[in-house]
């Protein structure tokens, strides 16, 4: 391919960070596309678009939940002559019984893959579950540190996804043949419950951690007890339900099907996390 950027949105997140870093490290050029990063950009905000997407040859297409901004955002992306898209989903999309989804964001992400197949353009899919790095960078962080985890998740297990695989696969997608009209659904190599995980991740990181499992009525009273406004409490407690209820334990094939080889389990990312300074007092 020749020299023209490729474009990562939402750069200064979980997957998108590290989609610019694994692409810079291969020595590909990057304009990485955020808010507050190096090249300013908004979705919100359709006056950014044009100078994000000059030049590029591919994008990938980290979308704001509960938003409509693909699909008109890849029309501009075809007018500039963008030759590949990777759009970031989510797994459970097919399934309008997956969760509680009052503000229609399976709908959103229906309508997004849709643009991304109709563009006429090379594209690929990502359909990743839970993130693993929700315990280290992500909504579970600031308690796994604090050394107590209160949620109401149960027994349920998630078969968590390291950050690190969702990103191999994208740039595989973004920079490789053979990934046109895929669509790949991405978990780890098995499920865990939430006791597990803190358990693991007491064990890397050296110090104890618990789990403490609430009532779905507990911990939004708790919720507004902080401060936080009752509906923000109860929609944090909706998109916990596929993980109390078990429904995102079920397996991918996604990166065996993208990179030939298993996803890294959650212990090792554990080991990994606490031996960068993750969790650390």
């Amino acid at each position: 391919m020749s020299e023209n950027p490729i474009l990562v949105t939402g750069a200064t997140g979980k997957s998108g960070s590290r989609v610019a870093a694994r692409l810079r490290a291969a020595g590909l050029p990057v304009r990485a596309a955020s808010r507050g990063g190096e090249h300013t950009f908004d979705w919100a905000d359709s006056r950014t678009w044009d100078s994000a997407l000059e030049g590029v040859r591919a994008a990938y297409l980290v979308q704001v939940d509960g938003t409509r901004f693909v699909r008109p955002f890849v029309e501009r992306a075809v007018r500039h002559g963008v030759q590949r898209l990777v759009l970031a989903s989510g797994r459970g999309i097919d399934d309008p019984d997956y969760a509680n989804d009052p503000d229609g964001v399976r709908d959103a992400l229906l309508d997004s893959e849709a643009a991304v197949r109709e563009s006429g353009l090379e594209w690929t899919i990502s359909r990743p579950g839970w993130f693993a790095q929700n315990f280290s960078e992500g909504f579970f962080a600031e308690a796994v540190a604090a050394g107590e985890l209160r949620l109401p998740g149960g027994d349920g297990a998630v078969s968590f996804v390291d950050a690190e695989d969702i990103a191999a696969v994208v740039v595989a997608a973004l920079t490789e043949a053979g990934h046109s009209g895929q669509i790949y659904e991405l978990s780890g190599p098995e499920a865990v419950t939430l006791a597990e995980a803190v358990a693991t991740i007491s064990a890397a990181a050296g110090r104890e951690i618990r789990y403490v499992p609430l009532s779905v009525e507990d911990f939004v009273a708790e919720l507004v007890a902080q401060g936080l406004p009752g509906p923000e409490a109860v929609g944090f407690a909706d998109v916990l339900e596929p993980l109390r209820n078990g429904t995102d334990a079920y397996l991918s094939d996604g990166v065996q099907r993208a990179l030939g080889r298993e996803p890294r389990t959650f212990a090792e990312f554990a080991r990994s996390t606490a031996a960068a300074g993750g969790w650390s007092v």
